[in-house]
């Protein structure tokens, strides 16, 4: 699960920028928090709001590009089509619009947890080259923060149990220490616990990117043929009202995949190829297994525009399983940009679960949760207030319609 992550220095974002996923203490929907081992509470969903332009997509890709930076490594001789996304490049860029920033490191920072510990990852990169890194961990049943490495101008220290792992004199200045140790001591169990996270715990979508989305759907109609996943993504379906039965795969000899719907009309069955369906059904289709995926592993899943291409009702019903305790058993969660205003209430989204993103007059982008906006009265939005009227009436700074903050000087 990812307990918070920060950023500073990168794409649009200037100024440092944190995006919790811990909860507030506020009274709405406590039902639906993830309770920890240790009785902290973690939200199961977050959604981005802003305009085009604004850097909501950044703050997504800050984390993407954080865990691609430890992964490539792991990945550099890997051949299958799905890690193969990691060795494409993606240079991590600072902010444009300052001579001081271009001339500073890119600071990431996150929390992270698993069944085992709660880990706190930094990492700060100039030029591809590491200037800063660290890790530390606290055990879900003790209090103490354990060290496990520091990295600081070039020079490592190994703390306490884990200096018996040594490290090679030569270590490149690019490649993270973490992305090191996940290739030389997989067996430690903190080092493994730690690196099958970034693997396992946490998966990015981009329905921006249509290449993306075609590889994508050609994967997860492909691992979606087990008869478990299909029965929970049929159940899904169902549930969904769609009048879509069944489906399969077909696998010719030269390993190319051919995906088919059946749909009952009037008792008679009829299938149809995916490609011969509406870019609504072949996006479910492309999100369903990664949502199945999700829920039943406990994965952090990170999507970029979700609700293009989706019906407002399905979309509420894709977050509504992640709202859903008894479904949501695991610590799923599932974190979003989106335009669609159609879910922005109080029945759907906590407070703390809503997000803006726009841009200053340093065209630097800014991020703020609705629970902590104060307007000119220095009041909090209330929780029975209808989010989505005024937020378009641009009462929450993130105007809708423009890239820049109407006055940034109301946000507390």
């Amino acid at each position: 699960m990812l307990s918070q992550f920060i950023v500073k220095n990168f794409k649009s974002i200037k100024d440092e920028m944190i995006f919790d996923m811990q909860a507030a203490a506020i009274s709405e929907h406590k039902d639906r928090l993830i309770r920890t081992d240790n009785n902290e509470n973690l939200l199961p969903v977050s959604v981005i709001y802003g305009p085009n332009g604004g850097g909501k997509s950044n703050v997504l890709k800050a984390i993407h590009t954080l865990v691609f930076k430890v992964l490539r490594p792991l990945y550099i001789a890997e051949l299958d089509e799905q890690r193969r996304f990691y060795l494409n490049s993606k240079e991590i860029v600072p902010f444009a619009f300052s001579e001081d920033c271009k001339n500073a490191p890119t600071e990431f920072e996150l929390f992270f947890r698993t069944s085992k510990a709660e880990y706190r990852y930094i990492l700060h990169v100039m030029k591809e080259k590491i200037q800063y890194e660290s890790l530390s961990m606290k055990k879900v049943d003790f209090s103490r923060v354990t060290d496990i490495f520091e990295r600081d101008d070039g020079k490592i220290y190994m703390v306490g149990e884990f200096s018996k792992l040594t490290v090679s004199d030569d270590i490149s200045d690019t490649l993270p220490l973490l992305s090191y140790l996940g290739m030389t001591y997989r067996k430690n169990e903190v080092i493994a616990d730690c690196i099958n996270w970034f693997e396992h715990g946490i998966n990015f979508l981009n329905y921006a990117n249509p290449v993306y989305e075609a590889i994508l759907r050609r994967l997860t109609i492909a691992n979606s043929a087990n008869n478990a996943t299909k029965e929970l993504i049929l159940n899904m379906i169902k549930e969904m009202d769609l009048d879509i039965e069944d489906f399969r795969v077909e696998k010719k000899d030269n390993e190319s995949i051919r995906f088919f719907t059946s749909h009952r009309i009037d008792g008679k069955s009829y299938e149809l190829d995916i490609e011969e369906e509406s870019n609504g059904t072949r996006k479910l289709f492309g999100l369903l297994p990664l949502i199945t995926n999700s829920i039943t592993k406990g994965v952090t899943l990170v999507i970029d525009e979700l609700d293009a291409n989706i019906h407002p009702i399905l979309l509420k019903h894709i977050i509504m399983l992640y709202n859903n305790i008894e479904i949501n058993k695991h610590g799923a969660q599932l974190i979003f940009t989106s335009h669609d205003l159609s879910t922005m209430n109080r029945d759907v989204f906590r407070r703390d679960e809503i997000w803006f993103v726009a841009k200053g007059r340093e065209q630097n982008s800014k991020l703020y949760s609705l629970v902590e906006f104060k307007n000119t009265d220095g009041k909090s939005v209330r929780k029975d207030a209808t989010f989505d009227k005024q937020y378009l009436e641009g009462k929450y700074g993130a105007d809708p319609y423009l890239k820049k903050i109407i006055d940034w000087s109301v946000i507390k």
